[in-house]
């Protein structure tokens, strides 16, 4: 269960306080060039410390690559990575050991696997998602020889919405600020609110919104394995994810079918529909339209203020967690919601050429 996808297939390990993170991602066609620039740069996107409303730790997150790649180009063979772990506190969770924090995976861990490693939440924690990351930066690669992009961005913070649609932002502009919102006005707020958040030694959730576009019509399977179900099962597999929504999602149950249905309409890029309530997705198939869908992620447990909680001997105790934490997951997480969304296209782009061969 540490692998994702079908062909383009991640398996990662690591874990938070361990030597490093790392993956073998197996099924990456020969021949897609590789940017380390880019690669790195989306490494930089989710790295600690980058900014006043992220926490603290400060970890180059330099990837290594071991294998597959040669002269600039995927070989079609396993390609093997690593990035070392260098700025553990682990001392700061020596009072957790034997303690289960509220809304963390400290009690089930236990529970399934007989141990737990309480430094930073061992494989539980978020910095695994540092693998994903690297695989999906060389699944954008790919998808960029077909003109597909991946794009994601802050929605909302707290009650803080964006309440344009992402037709009327330039998504070119989402990493303009720190909160990773393409709307320099509803940004501040954001940022106003997260650093409230981080004040008051609490923390706040929100909405990461995706867009994928250049998609072709085809994508999905009919029955299991549809489009938006395997979106949803990347999304939901990311730390602190509640909920995923594509097109219309909840609101579109208050409209009538008359009003939601997308209608047929001929173009000069051929057949498209005139509203895209589907998202993108009809049957589980794309449609040639945007995809766009909705993540949302709860405010992070890890509060830096007294709370109650019991131990491992059932105890009630009182806990004061230490160590450096976000206040809000959102602006780190738009780069793992991009590569967990180009994964799922890349490896059902390659199912769809094997489905045609």
């Amino acid at each position: 269960m540490n692998s994702f996808g079908q062909i383009f297939r991640l398996t990662s390990f690591g874990e938070s306080h361990g030597v490093g993170i790392g993956g073998i991602i197996d099924g990456c066609p020969a021949g897609v060039e590789i940017d380390l620039d880019f690669i790195q740069n989306e490494l930089d996107r989710r790295k600690p410390g980058q900014s006043k409303i992220t926490t603290q730790r400060q970890e180059s997150d330099q990837v290594e690559f071991l294998s597959g790649i040669f002269e600039g180009k995927t070989q079609g063979t396993p390609i093997g990575f690593l990035i070392r772990n260098k700025d553990q506190h682990s001392n700061d969770y020596n009072n957790l050991k034997d303690v289960f924090r509220p809304s963390h995976a400290d009690y089930t861990y236990l529970k399934k696997y007989g141990s737990r490693d309480h430094r930073g939440g061992g494989r539980s924690s978020a910095r695994e998602t540092i693998a994903r990351v690297v695989a999906g930066s060389i699944a954008k690669l790919m998808l960029k020889q077909f003109d597909v992009s991946v794009h994601a961005f802050v929605q909302r913070v707290g009650d803080v919405e964006l309440a344009k649609s992402y037709k009327e932002l330039d998504l070119n502009q989402t990493d303009s600020n720190i909160v990773r919102c393409p709307d320099p006005e509803t940004a501040e707020k954001m940022i106003a609110r997260i650093e409230v958040a981080g004040k008051n030694h609490d923390t706040v959730g929100g909405i990461v919104q995706g867009v994928i576009q250049g998609v072709p019509v085809g994508l999905g399977e009919p029955v299991f394995n549809k489009l938006h179900a395997d979106l949803g099962h990347a999304m939901l597999g990311i730390n602190a994810v509640k909920g995923f929504e594509y097109g219309s999602g909840f609101e579109g149950t208050r409209l009538s079918g008359s009003e939601h249905n997308d209608v047929f309409i001929k173009s000069d890029s051929g057949i498209r529909t005139k509203t895209n309530h589907s998202g993108g997705i009809q049957g589980g198939i794309s449609n040639g339209e945007d995809i766009y869908f909705n993540v949302a992620f709860k405010p992070i447990a890890t509060l830096l203020k007294e709370q109650q909680t019991v131990d491992k001997e059932e105890n009630e105790v009182t806990i004061n967690p230490k160590g450096r934490h976000d206040p809000c997951v959102l602006p780190r997480a738009v780069p793992i919601v991009e590569a967990m969304a180009a994964l799922v296209i890349a490896d059902h782009y390659l199912l769809n050429k094997i489905n045609q061969s």
